[in-house]
């Protein structure tokens, strides 16, 4: 094959450092908006962007140039760098340094989507915690829990 084709669709969650509430009001388009450019610059366009005060879901297509962590690396380096420039009352945004990631059927990519832009509603009923923690069963992910909530 003379070409490198690919369709690999990701969804990306990150949390605020120790779960803060800075996406919120406002800033919350405008944080959907920054990541959304941020992970488009990196060759890797979004479909969905969604998220509660403490954390956001990525939906996008993961180019053929970039690993996952250095994706991921990117997208929470530069946001975090351009929150706290220009952002007023901002200047101690972080991200956890972790993140979780899952692959994403193009069969599921309508489902995941619309997930992904009720999160405001559906964290009405579930918590972050037990949403992660249900993400991780379903894709059975090991993890130690200690570690997942600093």
């Amino acid at each position: 094959m003379s070409q490198s084709l690919s369709n690999i669709l990701i969804h990306i969650i990150l949390s605020t450092k120790l779960r803060k509430p800075f996406l919120q009001g406002d800033f919350t388009k405008q944080s959907h908006k920054l990541l959304a450019g941020i992970t488009s610059t990196l060759e890797c366009p979004s479909v969905a962007i969604g998220g509660a005060s403490d954390h956001v879901h990525i939906l996008a297509k993961q180019s053929r140039t970039i690993s996952l962590a250095e994706w991921v690396k990117e997208l929470k380096r530069v946001s975090s760098m351009e929150i706290k420039a220009n952002y007023a009352g901002l200047e101690l945004f972080q991200w956890q340094s972790g993140y979780a990631a899952f692959s994403v059927s193009q069969s599921n990519l309508e489902a995941v989507a619309k997930y992904i832009r009720g999160q405001e509603a559906h964290h009405y009923k579930t918590t972050f915690q037990e949403e992660l923690l249900l993400f991780l069963e379903r894709h059975e992910v090991e993890y130690e829990e200690q570690y997942l909530w600093d």
